[in-house]
C-alpha cells in the first residue's frame, strides 16, 4: 500500500490531506472530530481582532442537478477571542500530537504581528498561515487581499512576521490579481517556507428577481463575497501551476480550491501540491470525506506502482507550457461507438451550430446498423477529413465513452507556431494557406 504521508515544509503529515481555514475548523471540536475522521491536518480559522458576522452569510449556484457547484460567502474571520483559539489549539495538539495544525492569522500592526505570531508557537502550533486572501469585509479594513494584492506590502509584512518567527510561515494568496506568481515570489523574497492557494475569488452567485438583491441576503441588501467550492477547481490549478512552474520557485505548496474527491487531490499534487486543504466539501458532506479521499488516493498509487504521494507531486507541471510550443501538426477526429449512441444528436447540433459543421445526420438503415442497436431515425456519422479535434461532440455526449478522440498518424513533421514564425521569417516555408 502506498505512503501517503507527506513531508510540507519540515512538516510531518500523516496524509496530505488538511482541513482549511474556514467553518470547519472554527473550533477544538470540529478539529477533534476532523482528527476522528482521518484527516492530516487542521489550518484554524482565521485568528485575529474578533468581529461580528452577519446573517445570512451564505449563497450558491447550483448546476442542475448537482447542488453546491459554487459556494459564496461574506462570512469573516473567527468571532471568537484569541485566546479561546490559542487555548484550543493547545488542547488539540496534546491529544493529537501526530497531526498538524496550523494557525492562520490575520491582524494590522508589526506589534501585533509579532504578537499572535509569538502565541502561536507558544500554544504549539506547528506552522502559521497568513491570511493575505479575504475578499470581503477585512480587505476594506486594510487586511486580507488587500495585502495579497499588492506584493511590496506581502514582503513587509512577512518579513514582520520572520522577525519573531520559529515554526514555519504560510501565506494564504488571493486569487483576485493579475498574476499569483509576483505575489508568491514576494513571499519567498520575505523568507516564508511555503504559500498555499487559492483564496476565494470575489463573487455574486445569484441576483433575487422579485427583490432585485443578490443572495446572501441582509436587510435587504448584500455585498460580493468569496467564491469556492468544485466550480473554482480549474482557476486554482491554473493558479497552483504558474507558481510551480515558475523558474526559481521551489517553495512547498499547499493547494487549495474545489478539492472534492480522490481525482480532485491527484491533479492538485501532480500540479504541485504537496499538502491539500478542503473546506466547501465538507461543509457539504462532513468530515468523513477524507476516508473515501484516502482510499481512491492511495487505490490510485497502488495501482500505478507508486511507493508514495511524493512519486507524483509535480509531474504534471513539464506538461503543460505556453500556446505557441504545441504541435500544430497533431491531429485527433471524433468517432463515434454506435453500439453506445443513443440517437440523441446533441453531437451534431452542437458542431453544427457551435463548432466546424464536420458531422452529418445519415440514415442508419443505410448504413448498414442492425435493428436495434440504435434508435430508428437519422444518426450523426463524422466526416473525418473536416474534423479539427475540437473535442466539442465528445463533451457535449451524454453517454460515457460513446464519441473518443482517437489521435492519427500525421505525415507532416510536428511544428510549433513559434517554430513555423521562425521559418517565415528565415524563409525555409511558405504560409499555411488559411481556411476558405
Amino acid at each position: 500500500m502506498a505512503d501517503l504521508s507527506v513531508d510540507f515544509a519540515g512538516i510531518r503529515s500523516p496524509n496530505p490531506f488538511w482541513v482549511a481555514s474556514g467553518p470547519p475548523a472554527n473550533t477544538g471540536y470540529q478539529a477533534n472530530r476532523a482528527f476522528e475522521a482521518g484527516w492530516g491536518g487542521v489550518v484554524w480559522k482565521t485568528i485575529g481582532d474578533p468581529i461580528v458576522n452577519t446573517a445570512s452569510r451564505y449563497s450558491a449556484m447550483h448546476l442542475g442537478n448537482t447542488r453546491i457547484a459554487g459556494f459564496n460567502n461574506i462570512e469573516l474571520i473567527s468571532d471568537r477571542a484569541p485566546e479561546t483559539n490559542f487555548e484550543e489549539i493547545a488542547e488539540v495538539k496534546r491529544r493529537w500530537p501526530d497531526r498538524v495544525v496550523v494557525a492562520s492569522l490575520m491582524t494590522d500592526t508589526r506589534k501585533n504581528w509579532h504578537d499572535y505570531m509569538k502565541r502561536s508557537t507558544d500554544c504549539g502550533s506547528d506552522a502559521v498561515e497568513l491570511n493575505f486572501g479575504c475578499p470581503h469585509g477585512m480587505c476594506e479594513r486594510g487586511m486580507g487581499s488587500a495585502v495579497g494584492q499588492n506584493p511590496e506590502v506581502i514582503e513587509t509584512i512577512v518579513g514582520w512576521v520572520m522577525e519573531v518567527a520559529e515554526i514555519p510561515v504560510i501565506v494564504k494568496l488571493t486569487p483576485n490579481i493579475t498574476s499569483v506568481k509576483h505575489a508568491a515570489r514576494a513571499a519567498k523574497n520575505a523568507g516564508a517556507d511555503a504559500i498555499s492557494l487559492i483564496n476565494t475569488i470575489n463573487s455574486i452567485t445569484q441576483v433575487n428577481l422579485d427583490t432585485f438583491a443578490p443572495e446572501p441576503l441582509v436587510d435587504g441588501k448584500s455585498t460580493h463575497g468569496g467564491y469556492c467550492g468544485p466550480a473554482v477547481k480549474p482557476i486554482a490549478l491554473n493558479m497552483l501551476h504558474e507558481c510551480a512552474a515558475d523558474p526559481g520557485f521551489d517553495l512547498p505548496i499547499s493547494g487549495i480550491g474545489g478539492i472534492s474527491n480522490w481525482r480532485d487531490a491527484a491533479e492538485f499534487l501532480a500540479l504541485g501540491s504537496t499538502s491539500l486543504q478542503v473546506c466547501t466539501a465538507i461543509m457539504h458532506y462532513g468530515f468523513r470525506i477524507v476516508e473515501d479521499m484516502k482510499e481512491g488516493l492511495s487505490d490510485y498509487l497502488d495501482a500505478r506502482g507508486c511507493a508514495s504521494v511524493t512519486d507524483i507531486i509535480g509531474k504534471a507541471v513539464p506538461n503543460v507550457g505556453e500556446w505557441q510550443n504545441l504541435n500544430l501538426n497533431y491531429k485527433r477526429v471524433a468517432r463515434i461507438d454506435y453500439d453506445k449512441c443513443i440517437g440523441c444528436n446533441l453531437c451534431y447540433v452542437a458542431c453544427e451550430d457551435g463548432a466546424h459543421q464536420c458531422i452529418d445526420l445519415i440514415d442508419p438503415a443505410g448504413y448498414g446498423l442492425g435493428p436495434g442497436r440504435v434508435p430508428e431515425k437519422f444518426i450523426p456519422q463524422v466526416r473525418e477529413a473536416d474534423c479539427v479535434g475540437c473535442n466539442l461532440c465528445s463533451l457535449v455526449c451524454p453517454v460515457d465513452d460513446c464519441i473518443d478522440m482517437v489521435e492519427l498518424r500525421s505525415e507532416k513533421q510536428p511544428m510549433s507556431w513559434k517554430e513555423y514564425q521562425k521559418r517565415l521569417a528565415d524563409g525555409d516555408m511558405d504560409p499555411i494557406p488559411a481556411h476558405p
